[in-house]
């Protein structure tokens, strides 16, 4: 290679989003240390502070989804893809990419549009079942469609589509190397059970309200708990914190988080589940039914249908979560079952795969 390649990543809005880019810009970069990474993200998203500390650039766009309820925001979203899509051009312009690759989301969006009318060789990535609107708006334009699950012929063109799963951050490998660290980090005590809650990046309104007012059962079961809030619910739940409930707004070391867990309680997001599967642990999933197509239910029934998580419907939680997780603690054998059958949706390699897809593109080796 004669000069050092340039790559522009871009996605957000969650982590579902951020964490597949940033495990794709470490894959390139171990590939290829002289890489140039840049990110395009949406300005005041969670995205403009997560990838900065992941140790990349990023720019930020002045874009934004349109509101589900009417709103005077929705009539500036026009105005804010045609600055957005100018923006990413000067920024194209400017950085001269070898390639662009995105990871859905509006940013993503305008990003790759720009890249698409420079002919600039683009992939996207789409970590669901049920596709986003930014990759199917993009789906015509773009060279290469990485995809995390089967049958995505309903979305996109087939002659497109590659199958290479969800990556998963560098260092949730071989978390078995951090227990006695996690145990320390957290301040929790490694002769106890742990129950680990993540409701996503964002938070979950309905675990968070589950894990409140059930309290009382996993103390008296005398369980640790390990609870991701999520901005919104941060300061209730930190307000009940003690000794064996650790709140956090949001858990950075999730390496560690999961090293301590002996079971996890979590949203059913398509990153969620690529991490899950990749740390082999016993899972409770509530699939958020606030998104497109029910497609969490739908990631999450792959799972029960295999025998590899449990699943609690959203509006059952208040009542069932309790007693579902502290049963599951204490039945070893299911345990042993459900991290066994996780096993099997485990792609380690998806990082390294999309990173190849590109590398086709680019006619490199």
């Amino acid at each position: 290679m004669n000069k050092n390649l340039k790559i522009i990543i871009s996605g957000g809005g969650t982590g579902g989003h951020i964490y597949p880019a940033v495990a794709v810009a470490q894959a390139l970069q171990k590939k290829y240390p002289d890489a140039d990474i840049l990110f395009v993200g949406a300005k005041d998203r969670m995205e403009m502070e997560k990838v900065p500390k992941a140790g990349y650039s990023i720019i930020g766009l002045w874009i934004s989804g349109l509101q589900r309820s009417l709103s005077i925001k929705n009539l500036l979203f026009p105005f804010k893809v045609l600055h957005s899509v100018w923006k990413s051009l000067r920024i194209i312009k400017s950085f001269q990419p070898d390639a662009a690759i995105g990871f859905g989301g509006y940013a993503s969006g305008a990003l790759l549009y720009a890249a698409t009318m420079k002919k600039i060789p683009t992939v996207i990535h789409e970590q669901n079942s049920y596709a986003g609107i930014t990759n199917k708006i993009l789906k015509k334009r773009v060279d290469t469609i990485c995809v995390a699950y089967d049958r995505m012929e309903r979305f996109f063109p087939a002659r497109k589509i590659v199958k290479t799963g969800n990556p998963i951050r560098q260092d949730l490998h071989h978390i078995e190397n951090y227990k006695t660290e996690a145990y320390q980090h957290f301040g929790l005590n490694p002769d106890k059970k742990t129950i680990l809650i993540i409701g996503g990046s964002l938070g979950a309104r309905t675990i968070n309200q589950s894990i409140k007012q059930q309290l009382t059962e996993y103390m008296d079961a005398g369980v640790q708990l390990l609870w991701q809030t999520g901005k919104s619910f941060y300061q209730t739940g930190k307000a009940l914190e003690s000794g064996r409930l650790k709140v956090y707004e949001f858990i950075y070391d999730m390496h560690l988080a999961y090293a301590v867990a002996d079971i996890v309680i979590s949203r059913a997001g398509a990153l969620s589940i690529a991490e899950l599967a990749h740390v082999k642990k016993p899972v409770i999933l509530i699939p958020s039914p606030n998104v497109a197509e029910d497609h969490q239910t739908k990631n999450a029934m792959a799972l029960v249908e295999r025998q590899a998580a449990i699943l609690i419907k959203d509006q059952d939680a208040l009542q069932n979560l309790a007693g579902e997780a502290i049963s599951l603690l204490q039945n070893q054998a299911k345990q042993v079952q459900l991290k066994n059958n996780i096993t099997t949706f485990d792609m380690p390699d998806a990082a390294e795969s999309i990173v190849n897809e590109l590398l086709k593109l680019l006619k490199k080796d």
